[in-house]
């Protein structure tokens, strides 16, 4: 696309309408970044503004226009953000870089992000050939210092080139192997904004593809590079990491077609792994990183003994370095908590197959144990024993067909307590507490959940059964 055709688009754009409308035609007001990129793709959505003037001032008129409202997105590089109150668009402007445009799209990452469109008029400025590489589907540096000037480019260029479907340039990609050293410097916070975008992108498994070929996986997470060549017991046909790779690939597929696993409860799996978590991830996009993170903690409980390979408490072990790549990536304690119990619990369902038709009190014994992931780790069970092919017991049709006969019949009672919360004990505790003349204490509260099992299980449906039920538990 052409540099007029590709300003045009812009202009005509609703963003761009209410940035003008807010600030008119002001000189020195530039359309610049990922916003004139994805013009050139065919796509507008929000909007990156670098101006001459004041950030702060232009970024409160736009939100006053759009009734929205506006704040301080970074300090260290003079940048605002002006918001909808719905959140439904942004607009980030920035204060120019060098003192012009010029030196501005110099100082940038990628020649396809190095490309400007004026506010008022006139084509786009694209002194990079930013443009042509578009064209060229290739991603190449604006120049030597790129990785050097800010280390995070080198996760950004994997996400990119996966994302959009572009090959890294030979100088572009060899100047990242050689930083790539470098990459696990920025802050946590911004290494995991970009893990976020790499891992929910539409090709997660090509960016960490290239990340594996650049040598960033070692420096940015390397609890998962260490699954590298890892073998297995014969129950897996892959190494760890393969295997891990395989169960995102499988993750996908699920989270394309949900009614397969679930059947005619696909549509409420869709809608649950669609609602938001954390940190700018939805369900579905934390249960992708859980996916590459769920066997972290096989290569440090590694054992084998008479030819048998063994794994035991990697699900703990696991959850305990997910905890700590949460505090290096500074992530929230609730995202962190998510994948956390994702490891934890990833193992719980596969050792229920044998006792199939499952028992009411094992099913609520899995669902009070795996709350609130009841749901999302019984889908990465799913996918964890679909990766597992190899020539051993576990991996045999009939017991791959058994977990996910369990897997389907667990997903909807997961729906169901997510739904309705766990059942009432149909006795509040100081009632308990007063009919068995007990104190308050632990086992009032063993009691309570004895009764709440007992009626999930079908056995009390009534005070006073549930009552006869707790007197009798109490002689016990």
């Amino acid at each position: 696309m052409s540099a007029a055709a590709v300003a045009e688009r812009l202009r005509e754009s609703d963003a761009v309408e209410r940035v003008r409308a807010a600030l008119g035609d002001a000189e020195g007001v530039w359309v610049v970044g990922g916003a004139v990129r994805d013009a050139a793709l065919g796509r507008v959505g929000d909007l990156d503004l670098a101006i001459a003037g004041d950030p702060e001032a232009a970024a409160a008129s736009i939100a006053r226009a759009a009734g929205g409202h506006a704040f301080e997105l970074s300090g260290e590089y003079e940048t605002w953000r002006a918001s909808a109150e719905d959140g439904a668009w942004q607009v980030d402007v920035s204060i120019l870089r060098g003192g012009s445009i010029e030196a501005d799209l110099a100082a940038r990452d990628f020649t396809i992000g190095a490309v400007a469109v004026p506010l008022a008029v006139g084509g786009a400025l694209d002194p990079h050939g930013g443009l042509a590489d578009l064209e060229r589907r290739v991603l190449r540096m604006v120049g030597p210092r790129s990785f050097e000037d800010d280390p995070l480019r080198l996760l950004r260029a994997a996400r990119l080139a996966a994302e959009l479907g572009l090959e890294i340039e030979p100088e572009t990609a060899a100047a990242a192997r050689a930083a790539a050293g470098r990459a696990g410097e920025p802050a946590g916070e911004r290494q995991l904004a970009e893990l976020r975008l790499l891992i929910a992108g539409p090709d997660p498994l090509r960016g960490l593809a290239l990340m594996g070929e650049l040598n960033l996986t070692a420096a940015v997470l390397p609890e998962v590079e260490a699954m590298r060549g890892v073998e297995q017991n014969p129950n897996h046909h892959l190494d760890v990491l393969d295997h891990t790779l395989l169960v995102l690939e499988r993750t996908l597929e699920l989270e394309a077609d949900p009614g397969r696993f679930a059947g005619e409860r696909g549509a409420e799996v869709a809608e649950l792994l669609a609602e938001p978590l954390a940190d700018g991830f939805s369900r579905g996009q934390a249960l992708r990183l859980g996916a590459l993170l769920h066997d972290i903690g096989k290569p440090a409980t590694r054992t084998e003994r008479d030819g048998f390979v063994g794994f035991m408490g990697h699900d703990r072990e696991g959850a305990r370095m997910i905890g700590e790549v949460g505090r290096r990536l500074r992530a929230s304690r609730r995202l962190s908590r998510h994948l956390e119990a994702l490891a934890l619990h990833h193992l719980r369902l596969g050792f229920m197959v044998r006792e199939m038709p499952l028992p009411p009190r094992r099913a609520y014994e899995y669902l009070r144990e795996t709350q609130p992931v009841e749901v999302d780790v019984t889908l990465l069970t799913v996918a964890d024993r679909l990766a597992a092919r190899g020539s051993g017991p576990v991996a045999s049709d009939e017991m791959v067909q058994a977990h996910l006969e369990l897997a389907r019949e667990m997903i909807g009672a997961g729906l169901d307590w997510r739904r309705d919360g766990p059942p009432s004990p149909l006795l509040r505790g100081d009632e308990l507490a007063a009919e068995l003349g007990i104190e308050q204490g632990p086992r009032l509260g063993e009691l309570l959940a004895e009764l709440e099992a007992a009626v999930y299980a079908g056995e009390v449906a009534s005070r006073e059964e549930a009552l006869a039920h707790a007197r009798r538990i109490a002689r016990l």
